[in-house]
């Protein structure tokens, strides 16, 4: 047996080897050191290699799901071997293989994937001798969907490329460096996997075609070595073909508004700033009934459209949803006319994930209650036909209604085959509905009515043998028997046998209860390998069947994210967006889609940003609303590409490539980047990359430095956006001197959040208004925030002394007066009143107020007056 092992863990190489042994399986050698440690499972020895015991480590079949669950999210890769002989019939040991590799990109099981998200496994493929304009291929698979895509991209913008499709695990080939930036599993490949020949061989073999024309990507070359050598990892981490997997899409450049990393982050689109899951725009808007609604929610909002018509056909389709009413009579009966999309969200809450399952049905790896709720889920299918059989301008529901109606066959297969109730393996039996297979009813027959034939023998022995507790009982481990007590032992005729002496009582066995026990164990033996076979069977049926699941599956997802969209329109006062194909923002009275789930009253904001209106620079306090506000235009922008209403009254929005955000401050310690660093080079990437089309969100650029080079920096970037690059833009800042720029560049206007003083200190009003702030309110803030009142006198008196110095707008030319006029220049001092205005400040800094009783600070105003000052 260890030989045999020894073999299969040479194949498995450095996976974790999980060796089926009956009802375990085990882990020898370092594996189950290793198992042992990251499962907190006991470590055994067992036997001997050369004299040294053999460490051991298992785990039970039936739970071995959450184990796999524990090791996959700790980046482990797990080969399971399987029994595949017959122990009955093996000389020597079992036979074994390897018949599936779980790793963090290839899982498929329900219980190992999260339901809201997706696992994806991705592949990279970069030349070994890249050129200066070398392309980089990608390829990704969904592997518990089916889903197949490739796309290329120059090496800046792999980490943007990976960002979007956010894989678990990312495939290598061996002389390839991982991005820095991705912290996912790495698996490494040779290289040849990538070669330009085998990865086309390998796509040809498995959708059996001659060429890749048929799936447009012919332009890709180096996405089609990417995508065949990802096939053959995946295929071969299922040990069988990836039946699910009958196409290959390709992402092209200007499909998606491009969305970076910090992008992503800074936008709390499904995970927030500090890496919790709520809230964020996901969780506020998944109102989805499916996890598979609620994964492509989470596609859409990743992948927002910069062409208007596939955004058009979604925001019809949910104002048709939100505008439309059910129809009488649905399924012959006649119900009360009710809402649509209350309906349709009540019907779609009872559907399995049928998206999974198919993919399941595909790798063979289905559970007997999948099928059950599959089948339930195929009759549940004309009910929502005839819901979406609306009058309706929305093509988008009708094509969704198409999808929605497989072959016939599937459901009257299903429910022929599966039990209403089935068990949740087939190795349980009862998974097989009665009346389907003759044989199976036989032999179920036989195993199950043997139950008056065994109290018909236990009176026949009572009443031979003149015992009155004689019993005929049954267990798996001893099979059928008849016990009595030791105290009637003596009593017992010559043809018992005994079977088990326990402390009070004997157990025997007669021919007549020997040849029954034949009878029926052998009949439910072969009960379980009929049902065995038959679900294998129903499994080769499905199979041709898995493509139209799909496409019912996906119709099924979008008609629930609709819907949700919807419903949170409906429940929030969302509107539908207008869309213009010039680069543009209007928005009436917006709001943040998130914060304004949060508080009680939000103050609505407007936003205008055209060709003639490129920047906004945006002053005002600190805590009074600048990054909530820009933020909001963001997200509306975002929510409008996706398809989705947004929260205004009114808002046009046009086409977008892209949207760069610079909020926040953080720091890359690893890396050796510090906190200005990051933010100058994030700035970088903005001035590269962004277009006439993109929209630009920068928050306090240049506050990382000294005043002067920050605002010097500041001054001279938001002049390149708005002269070079020439994007929309929202520039907040509490550089005052920025706010000169419009009188100097005409497509640049101020606007502040407003906020006032009252007796109990400063009150924001969240409040977007034209014109430059007129204070910047930071001590006012400083106070609120519990800083010292000394600490905030000294501040005030400091801030009033660098005022009358002229601050940095005296420092620097270049912003000290309007455009078109000199700077004026600065009144003469006499050295001997410079020198009693030092000596008084240095008096009055000696001062501490807090400290002086009312006698001391009486004297010491007396005391500045007799110095005349």
């Amino acid at each position: 047996m260890m030989q045999q092992y020894l073999r299969l863990k040479e194949e498995a190489g450095p996976l974790l080897l999980l060796y089926r042994m009956g009802d375990f399986y085990e882990m020898f050698f370092e594996d189950a050191e290793r198992g042992a440690r990251l499962l907190n499972v006991t470590l055994t020895r067992r036997g001997s290699s050369n004299g040294t015991p053999i460490p051991m480590a298992g785990v039970p079949v039936h739970a071995v799901e959450q184990y796999l669950a524990r090791l996959v999210a700790l980046g482990e890769s797990v080969a399971i071997c399987e029994q595949i002989g017959d122990p009955a019939t093996s000389k020597g040991p079992v036979e074994r293989r390897i018949v599936r590799i779980v790793t963090p990109g290839t899982l498929t099981d329900e219980a190992l994937l999260p339901a809201k998200s997706d696992r994806a496994l991705a592949a990279v493929h970069v030349p070994l001798k890249p050129g200066r304009n070398a392309m980089l291929g990608i390829a990704w698979l969904n592997l518990a969907s089916g889903d197949f895509r490739l796309t290329e991209c120059a090496a800046e913008q792999l980490d943007s490329e990976l960002a979007r499709i956010a894989p678990a695990e990312l495939v290598l080939p061996e002389h390839a460096s991982a991005p820095a930036s991705f912290d996912g599993a790495v698996s490494r490949v040779p290289d040849w996997h990538f070669a330009a020949e085998n990865a086309r061989s390998q796509l040809l073999g498995h959708f059996r075609t001659d060429t890749l024309a048929g799936f447009d990507v012919e332009d890709l070359p180096a996405a089609i070595c990417a995508a065949g050598a990802l096939l053959r990892y995946a295929a071969r981490t299922q040990s069988q073909a990836l039946g699910h997997v009958q196409s290959l899409c390709a992402d092209r450049a200007g499909q998606y508004v491009i969305l970076d990393p910090y992008t992503r982050r800074n936008l709390e689109l499904t995970r927030t700033l500090s890496g919790e899951d709520a809230p964020t725009l996901f969780s506020v808007l998944d109102g989805c009934r499916t996890p598979m609604g609620s994964r492509l929610l989470r596609r859409w909002l990743h992948h927002p459209l910069r062409e208007n018509a596939p955004v058009l056909a979604r925001q019809q389709a949910v104002a048709a949803l939100l505008a439309a009413s059910t129809p009488e009579g649905i399924s012959g009966e006649t119900l009360a006319p009710a809402p649509l999309l209350e309906t349709l969200r009540a019907s779609l809450y009872k559907l399995p994930d049928v998206e999974r399952i198919a993919a399941r049905v595909a790798l063979r790896s289905v559970r007997p209650r999948e099928l059950a709720a599959l089948r339930d889920a195929l009759a549940a299918l004309p009910g929502l036909r005839a819901l979406l059989d609306i009058d309706t301008a929305a093509a988008r529901l009708h094509e969704l209604a198409q999808a929605l109606a497989p072959d016939a066959g599937i459901a009257e297969l299903l429910g022929r085959a599966i039990a209403a109730e089935p068990a949740v393996a087939v190795r349980d039996g009862g998974v097989i509905a009665p009346g389907f297979d003759a044989e199976l009813d036989e032999l179920r027959g036989l195993s199950s009515e043997g139950g008056d034939f065994l109290m018909q023998i236990e009176a026949r022995e009572r009443a031979r043998t003149g015992i009155a507790n004689l019993r005929v009982e049954f267990n798996r481990v001893h099979g059928f028997y008849i016990e009595v007590s030791r105290g009637q032992a003596d009593k017992v005729p010559e043809d018992y046998r005994r079977r088990q002496t326990l402390k009070n009582v004997e157990r025997y066995i007669t021919p007549e209860l020997k040849a029954w026990e034949d009878k029926v164990l052998s009949a439910q033996d072969r009960s379980l390998a009929r049902e065995k076979w038959l679900y294998e069977q129903v499994l080769d049926a499905l199979a041709p069947h898995v493509s139209a699941l799909s496409r019912c599956a996906a119709a099924l997802a979008e008609l629930d994210t609709l819907a949700a969209l919807a419903e949170h329109a409906r429940r929030n006062d969302w509107v539908a967006p207008e869309l213009s194909e010039r680069a543009e923002i209007d928005i009436e009275a917006g709001r943040h889609p998130v914060v304004e789930r949060s508080i009680e009253r939000f103050t609505p904001n407007g936003c205008q940003l055209d060709a003639t209106r490129a920047m906004q620079l945006i002053t005002g306090p600190n805590m009074g609303g600048k990054s909530t506000y820009m933020r909001q235009v963001a997200l509306i922008v975002l929510l409008a590409r996706t398809g989705s209403f947004v929260p205004a009254a009114r808002a046009r929005i046009g086409r977008i490539d892209r949207i760069f955000t610079r909020i926040g401050a953080a720091d890359d310690l690893a890396g050796g980047r510090s906190t200005f660093m990051m933010e100058m080079t994030e700035a970088a990437a903005i001035l590269s990359a962004s277009t006439a089309n993109s929209l630009v969100l920068m928050d306090e650029i240049g506050r990382g430095t000294s005043t002067y080079d920050g605002l010097a920096l500041a001054w001279a970037i938001a002049h390149r956006l708005l002269t070079h690059n020439r994007a929309l833009t929202l520039f907040a800042t509490h550089y005052f001197e920025l706010t000169r720029l419009p009188a100097e560049q005409p497509t640049a206007a101020n606007v502040h959040l407003a906020a006032a003083e009252s007796p109990s200190g400063i009150v924001f009003l969240h409040e977007v208004r034209e014109g430059p702030a007129s204070r910047s309110y930071g001590i006012q803030v400083a106070q609120r925030a519990g800083v010292p009142a000394a600490v905030i006198r000294q501040a005030t008196r400091e801030l009033e002394r660098l005022e009358s110095q002229g601050g940095p707008t005296a420092q620097l030319g270049l912003f000290a007066a309007p455009a078109g006029q000199a700077p004026e220049p600065a009144p003469a001092i006499d050295p001997e009143e410079l020198q009693a205005l030092r000596t008084l400040r240095e008096q009055l800094r000696q001062i501490d107020p807090d400290s002086l009783t009312p006698r001391e600070a009486l004297e010491a105003l007396y005391g500045l007056k007799a110095a005349d000052c």
